[in-house]
């Protein structure tokens, strides 16, 4: 309860002194131009938070898919760079037969059935 009051008090006083600006420069003498206010109170200040959110946005959208990319390099391994792409069932089958993972007749009746799926 007593942040809560505590915040109430800040956010009170910020809007008391935000309010105040102008007339305190209005009283030092300077010049709002024809329209009473500061350029960046129009619509130009509009557009230009709206153009400074955009490039802030981007910058960092462009910042954390460069740091993505960077820390996914080194898992794409030779294939990617080589340019041939993952290997195909059948590599995986042969290598596993290579290994002894697999007997002989297991090894066809596999080899088998990839050949007919594709």
């Amino acid at each position: 309860m007593h942040t809560i009051r505590r915040r109430f008090s800040l956010c009170s006083m910020m809007v008391t002194l935000l309010g105040t600006w102008t007339h305190a420069a209005a009283a030092n003498g300077q010049d709002w131009g024809p329209w009473g206010m500061h350029m960046m109170w129009g619509s130009w200040g509009i557009g230009m938070m709206l153009m400074m959110f955009l490039f802030w946005a981007a910058l960092i959208v462009a910042i954390v898919f460069l740091v993505r990319w960077l820390v996914t390099a080194g898992n794409r391994g030779p294939q990617a760079i080589d340019g041939r792409g993952s290997e195909s069932a059948l590599d995986i089958l042969q290598k596993r037969y290579a290994r002894g993972e697999m007997s002989k007749e297991e090894f066809q009746d596999m080899r088998r059935a990839l050949q007919e799926r594709d």
